[in-house]
């Protein structure tokens, strides 16, 4: 089993995944934990490039390629990290908002074997993430490499109405998809968290954030519905 790295999704830092990365170390994959801390994503905040996480992770990946002395990983994107991973995979430099340099590119598609996307908004109309969005559609569309798996995990959890108690996921699925009534995972709708041509899933009962209380993608009765895919 090839040694896994889990990138975090937006704002949220590595020790949130602890849960996760212990469970995939029991199940034999060697896993690690891209080393983020909340304050790390704040040079991205507005919009900006996300060439900093990016570094971070390539150093992670290719430290892990060291110590285990393999050709390839699994790579694990929460939420954000979901789609900043399709930017990793690419061979296009990529130049943020607010980025003078061009970043990259990583051309991590030879190295990554397998990437797992759980509850991330592929897709988005909020305005501070468009910019970065449009770059990985418009430059990688779908599952775009196909020497790597692509496995999308979505949740089937609360349906966005505009009442009380559902408010928080209509307006968040709007945000996202352009739809409020609509299932997903609370934050992310089922029509964004999907790729054309990946292995798309759907786990009922999975809130989006490992912080949430309940269960979350990474826990281990829905971590089952996608481990098998890993290589």
């Amino acid at each position: 089993m090839l040694p896994t790295v889990i990138l975090p999704g937006y704002l949220e830092s590595a020790i949130a995944y602890r849960e996760l990365e212990q469970s995939l170390q029991q199940l034999g994959f060697p896993t690690t934990t891209v080393p983020l801390r909340r304050r790390d994503w704040f040079p991205t905040l507005g919009g900006r490039s996300v060439a900093p996480i990016l570094r971070q992770l390539d150093q992670t990946v290719k430290q892990v390629m060291r110590q285990y002395n393999v050709p390839q990983i699994n790579l694990v994107g929460h939420s954000a990290g979901g789609w900043l991973a399709r930017i990793y995979l690419g061979e296009k430099p990529y130049l943020g908002r607010g980025a003078i340099i061009p970043a990259g590119p990583w051309q991590a598609h030879t190295y990554v074997a397998t990437l797992a996307t759980l509850g991330t908004p592929h897709i988005s109309r909020e305005r501070w993430t468009r910019w970065n969005l449009d770059f990985v559609n418009d430059n990688y569309p779908g599952a775009f490499y196909r020497q790597v798996r692509y496995v999308c995990v979505a949740g089937k959890t609360i349906y966005g109405e505009r009442r009380r108690g559902k408010w928080l996921a209509y307006s968040s699925y709007q945000l996202t998809c352009g739809q409020g009534n609509c299932w997903g995972d609370g934050i992310i709708p089922i029509a964004a968290a999907h790729l054309e041509g990946a292995e798309n899933l759907v786990i009922e009962g999975v809130k989006h954030s490992p912080r949430t209380p309940g269960i979350w993608y990474g826990s281990p009765e829905p971590l089952q519905a996608w481990v098998t895919y890993l290589a």
